[in-house]
Parts: C-alpha cells; structure tokens; sequence
C-alpha cells in the first residue's frame, strides 16, 4: 500500500485502517472460514463466503478486487451469485497475490499492476485520496 499510493501506514492496526480508508481502499476477505492446510489456496475445503452484500449496499464501492486467483474464483463462484440475486452488479478485478508465494512478480511489477487497478476503480490520480477530509 506505502509503495502504491505513497506515505507511510504504520505498523499499528488504526494506522494502517486509516491509511487505507484515506485512500478509499477497503479490505475484506472473500471467505469468512473454511478448512485449508498451511497456506496452500489448493488445499481449501469447505469454504464459507463472507456476507459483503450490505457494505456493497452500503457504500459507493465501484471495483472489488481479489488478490490471487483463486479468490477471483471463489468470489465469482460463491459471492456474485448472492450479490446477483440482491440486484447488486459491482465490478469485480482479480489482479496478482502478494504473497510471497507468488514469486513470479517482483514488488516494482506488483506495484504497477495495483496502481493501474487503483487507477481503474478512480481511487488514484489527481484529486483521488481525500487527504484525511473523509468522512467515509
């Protein structure tokens, strides 16, 4: 995020919190459990969406993005279809994992693609962070 939209969030949950909602970015996993051996996204079983239909509702969200893709996939097959059903149609993105699994990009690549996604969804650029004036 610090290399992404510059500045620094901190090391303490607050401060990364209102550095990311400062720069309109909200996090949220797209699974609320399920049974997975150590970290491989190959291993999961059982998985159980997490409910985002009412901060969709609630919130000007125009992009979602999913890290890595399989929560692209578990998004599109076990998220959309209830946020279909609701009438919420929101853009979904799947750009690369961060993980450091994810060894085929480099950190100046994975900035790149993370700032054209930002870029994408209008939350960076001129004008784009609200310098701290966010009432939202």
């Amino acid at each position: 995020m610090a290399a992404v939209f510059g500045g620094d969030p901190g090391r303490e949950p607050a401060t990364r919190a209102a550095f990311a909602l400062n720069h309109h970015v909200a996090l949220w996993d797209v699974l609320a459990s399920c049974d997975i051996s150590g970290a491989s996204d190959g291993s999961i079983r059982n998985p159980e969406p997490n409910d985002i239909s009412m901060i969709l509702c609630g919130a000007p969200i125009r992009l979602v993005m999913t890290t890595g893709s399989k929560a692209g996939q578990l998004y599109v097959k076990l998220v959309e279809p209830g946020l279909k059903r609701l009438g919420i149609d929101v853009e979904m993105m799947t750009v690369a994992s961060t993980s450091p699994a994810n060894a085929a990009k480099s950190l100046n690549d994975l900035v790149s693609i993370y700032r054209a996604a930002f870029a994408h969804a209008g939350v960076l650029g001129a004008g784009a962070d609200c310098d701290g004036a966010c009432g939202n």
